[in-house]
């Protein structure tokens, strides 16, 4: 039997390979329950490009007294990872949602994103 983790694990292996094959940049996502974390990671798997994440300085600065784990400063972290990979030279990514639903936080990180600029 296969525990919650275990499944989004599973969920994730199959978008990896779906992405591999593309031979794009991917832009992950890691939500836990205090902080959501999106990085650019190179085509071949090898190469963080850019991340930006709640745990920044800059970005709780940003969100104030607020906490990470809501869909507010998953939007910020969306736009700063949009913006970071840009200034990095890329444009299109294929997003990977880590398993993760495409609901709540992992959908406005990837909204923020979008509209920030970003492809996929």
């Amino acid at each position: 039997m296969l525990n919650k983790k275990d499944q989004r694990l599973r969920r994730s292996r199959q978008t990896r390979a779906r992405i591999a094959v593309q031979r794009v940049a991917r832009l992950t996502v890691f939500r836990s329950n205090l902080h959501i974390y999106a990085s650019v990671i190179s085509d071949c798997g090898t190469k963080v490009l850019a991340s930006a994440s709640t745990s920044e300085k800059e970005v709780r600065e940003q969100l104030g007294a607020a906490k990470g784990g809501n869909v507010s400063a998953a939007q910020i972290v969306g736009k700063r990872i949009a913006e970071k990979a840009k200034a990095a030279g890329i444009e299109k990514v294929a997003f990977d949602r880590s398993g993760f639903a495409y609901h709540g936080r992992v959908k406005a990180l990837a909204e923020a994103a979008r509209e920030a600029g970003l492809q996929f």
